[in-house]
């Protein structure tokens, strides 16, 4: 493994590449801990926080359709250090203080709709640079990712009792102009090649395709029930406030979950592949049991060990996401990785609205992660009962 890293960082364009993900990730979730605690410092109400981290998923659903296509149009470069420069900007304009939640809430869409063609862009530039290292190359950016988040919210609820929500949004908006700066300056500049598809023809192919093997639909079910245990996201700052933890305490929720994904990701690689893929649903009902804890108003230290371990079993989706690969004719791969990836955008977006949404109508943000917890629980079981009547051809 450390050979295969070794020779994917000997790329000086991989290493920009990784350096310009490595910002925009960190950047990402330090943003999200500050409008979380933004708008739940000027709002009070746990169904517009959950909206506005909402909002931080749901326009990648439109944008994956509509613009991820850029990425063929135009110089990948070009997409890339303009989607980067547009977001810094955007945030440039959120971090002043006292802007209006309309506007900062219309602004974060904006910068949403820039991930997709970004995220397109460096997808399809990725094998050009790294050729034959290209799964090395792949590997790193999916650890960098986790770590990423890791930091981001750890360090996010920290930034924001030092700098302030403005402050750690004007960081935010600083990680993403470095990343266009580095991109635009270490990246060669490579003509637009190859035949333009309309994306949102390959998203309904997709779908069709998914729909007819009923263990590609099961898949993308135990995928999309994300959208239960992602709930307890938009409400850490809710939860932290009616705890009593304060805005310390958000970036330790917020970085339990991939904690525990980290973990439960290198404690799967021990069972065979086979043995994996047989367990998915029954990971899937343990990963929504532990949110029902939330029922006993945990402390601190006991909500981060309850979504910590939620995060171990739902490394899952790492196994679920691979054999729906594997399961895929490879002339169809990309229509239906778009539809799945585009629904679990979507779905973990619905997942935090609604989530919100019940912690008002209850008055508690904890009841409102217990009950999502449950009620994933006892879906993810149907769809175990399912999965375990479907025949997977062995790896």
């Amino acid at each position: 493994m450390g050979t295969g890293f070794r020779a994917a960082f000997a790329v000086p364009e991989f290493r920009v590449l990784w350096s310009a993900a490595a910002l925009s990730t960190i950047g990402d979730q330090l943003a999200r801990v500050a409008l979380s605690v933004l708008v739940f410092e000027r709002t009070g109400s746990a169904a517009w926080t959950a909206l506005t981290y909402a909002l931080t998923m749901l326009p990648a659903l439109v944008s994956g359709v509509l613009l991820s296509g850029l990425a063929d149009r135009f110089p990948r470069r070009t997409v890339m250090v303009v989607s980067d420069a547009l977001r810094a900007v955007l945030l440039g304009v959120m971090a002043v203080p006292g802007v209006p939640l309309s506007l900062v809430a219309a602004l974060l869409v904006v910068a949403q709709l820039a991930e997709a063609p970004f995220s397109a862009a460096q997808g399809a530039l990725l094998p050009t640079v790294l050729g034959d290292r290209y799964e090395a190359g792949q590997s790193v950016h999916l650890i960098t990712h986790q770590s990423g988040l890791l930091l981001g919210f750890v360090g996010g609820g920290l930034v924001v009792a030092w700098l302030g929500t403005s402050g750690a949004l004007a960081v935010d908006a600083a990680t993403f102009a470095v990343s266009a700066l580095v991109l635009r300056l270490g990246l060669v500049h490579r003509p637009v090649s190859g035949v333009v598809k309309r994306t949102h023809v390959r998203i309904r192919e997709g779908a069709a395709l998914v729909w007819r093997d009923r263990r590609l639909r099961l898949l993308v079910t135990l995928g999309w029930l994300a959208l239960f245990t992602v709930v307890p996201e938009g409400l850490a700052a809710p939860f932290s406030a009616e705890s009593g933890i304060g805005v310390e305490g958000v970036g330790l929720l917020l970085a339990a979950d991939p904690a525990g994904m980290v973990l439960g990701t290198v404690l799967l690689r021990f069972l065979p592949t086979d043995r994996r893929v047989r367990l998915l649903g029954l990971l899937a009902v343990a990963t929504a049991l532990p949110l029902a804890g939330y029922l006993l108003a945990p402390p601190l230290a006991g909500a981060v060990a309850l979504l910590a371990l939620s995060g171990v079993f739902s490394a899952y989706q790492v196994t679920a996401g691979a054999t729906f690969v594997r399961l895929v004719p490879d002339e169809q791969r990309g229509q239906a990785l778009g539809f799945a990836r585009s629904g679990l955008v979507a779905a973990q977006g619905v997942g935090v609205a609604g989530g919100g949404l019940l912690a008002t109508a209850t008055g508690s943000a904890g009841t409102a992660i217990a009950v999502s917890g449950v009620v994933g629980a006892v879906l993810a079981a149907l769809v175990t009962l399912a999965w375990s009547r479907v025949s997977v051809p062995a790896a």
